[in-house]
C-alpha cells in the first residue's frame, strides 16, 4: 500500500510513520509536511535513514496543504488512502490568534478533500480530536452526539470533520473519521503539558498549572493511537466516525503530582496561573465502536508515563534544540503575564 501522511514531522504524525513502515515491510509513504514549529525533521532521522535512504519506502515533500498547486502535484502521485494528521493544534495558540487555525484546519482540509476527490484515491482517514464534543459533566461522548466546540481550535476540527463527513454523503468520497483523546508519548513539542512539565522541571522550572487544577483528561498512549488508526485505515467502515480514548481519566493536577513523584521534587514546584478562558472542564471518550474491532489500549498509563518522563531525560538534544527556537518567545507570552 502507498500512503500520503499529511503532518507526518509532527508528534502524531511522526509516530505513526514510523509505526506503518516497520510493521509493514511491502508499504511506502510519502510525509507531505509545512514545517511550522511544530514539525521537526528530528522526529524522523531514524527513519530517514533507514527506509528513505536504505529501503526507498519513504520520501519527503515540504508542502503547504493549503497550497493547491503542491497538493495537487503530491495527491496526484496516486497514494492508496490519505492519512490526514496536519494541524494547528494548540488551544492556547488558537485563542492568540485563530488565523491560522481556520486556514489550516479547515481551508487545508477542504483542498485535501477536492484532491482526494480527484485523484479519487479509495481512502481518507480524517484525524481529529475528543475536544470538538465539547465539555462534559458526567457520562462519555459518543461519535453520534452533537458537537459543542468551545475553542477556536476545536471549532475549526469540528468544520473539518464536518467537511469531511460532507464530501462522503456528497460525493461519496471513500472517508473515514477518528477522535482521540489526549495523546502522550515522544517526540510531543514542549507546549503541551506532560512535556511541557517534565522538561520545566528536568530544567529546575516551575510547572505552570492552569485554574485550579482539576480539569479532567483521558490520557492516551501514541502509540496506543498509531494502532487504533491504523485498524481502521485496514478494517474501519468507510463514512465511519471513530473515537479513540485511553479509559484513563486523571485531573492535571493528579498528572503533575504523577511526574513530580518521579522526578523526586516537590509540590512547591506548581505555580498555579490564571486559567486560559473557556478551558473544558471534562473530557471522556465512549470507544465501543472501535474495540468492536479489536482494538484496546495496551500501554498502562503507570508505565508508560514513567518511559515517557524517561524519554524526555533522554533526549535532552532534542528538545533543547526546539527550546533554544522559537518556542522561548511563545512561552514568555504565554505564560510571563499570568
Amino acid at each position: 500500500m502507498n500512503i500520503l501522511v499529511t503532518g507526518g514531522a509532527g508528534f502524531i504524525g511522526s509516530n505513526f510513520i514510523r509505526h506503518i513502515l516497520v510493521k509493514y515491510p511491502d508499504y511506502k509513504i510519502i510525509n507531505l509536511d509545512k514545517l511550522t514549529y511544530a514539525g521537526n525533521l528530528d522526529n524522523l532521522r531514524d527513519i530517514e535513514h533507514q527506509y528513505g535512504l536504505g529501503e526507498k519506502r519513504y520520501g519527503f515533500v515540504r508542502g503547504d496543504i493549503c497550497d493547491a498547486v503542491v497538493v495537487d502535484e503530491v495527491v496526484g502521485r496516486k497514494p492508496d488512502a490519505i492519512i490526514h494528521f496536519a494541524a494547528e493544534s494548540h488551544v492556547d495558540r488558537s485563542i492568540i490568534n485563530s488565523q491560522e487555525f481556520l486556514q489550516t484546519n479547515v481551508l487545508g482540509t477542504r483542498i485535501l478533500l477536492e484532491a482526494a476527490r480527484k485523484y479519487n484515491v479509495s481512502k481518507f482517514v480524517q484525524i481529529g480530536t475528543d475536544e470538538v464534543y465539547g465539555s462534559i459533566e458526567d457520562g462519555y461522548s459518543k461519535e453520534e452526539d452533537i458537537l459543542e466546540p468551545n475553542s477556536p481550535y476545536s471549532a475549526s476540527k469540528a468544520a473539518a470533520d464536518l467537511l469531511a463527513r460532507a464530501y462522503w454523503i456528497t460525493f461519496g468520497m471513500p472517508v473515514i473519521i477518528t477522535r482521540s483523546s489526549n495523546n502522550f508519548g515522544p517526540y510531543q513539542y514542549p507546549e503541551k503539558l506532560i512535556p511541557l512539565f517534565i522538561i520545566n522541571l528536568i530544567k529546575g522550572k516551575k510547572a505552570p498549572l492552569y485554574g485550579d487544577g482539576m480539569n479532567v483528561r483521558d490520557w492516551l498512549h501514541v502509540f496506543d493511537n498509531c494502532e487504533a488508526i491504523d485498524l481502521i485505515l485496514h478494517h474501519g467502515k468507510i463514512g465511519e466516525i471513530y473515537n479513540i480514548g485511553g479509559d484513563n481519566e486523571r485531573t492535571n493536577i493528579d498528572i503533575t503530582r504523577t511526574i513530580l513523584d518521579y522526578l523526586n521534587f516537590d509540590e512547591n514546584l506548581i505555580e498555579y496561573i490564571k486559567d486560559r478562558p473557556g478551558h473544558d472542564r471534562r473530557y471522556a471518550l465512549d470507544s465501543a465502536k472501535i474495540r468492536q474491532l479489536g482494538w484496546e489500549p495496551k500501554q498502562r498509563f503507570e508505565e508508560s508515563i514513567k518511559d515517557t518522563i524517561e524519554w524526555y531525560r533522554n533526549n535532552e538534544l532534542w528538545w533543547k534544540r526546539i527550546k533554544d527556537s522559537e518556542y522561548n518567545k511563545y512561552y514568555e507570552k504565554q505564560y510571563s503575564t499570568r
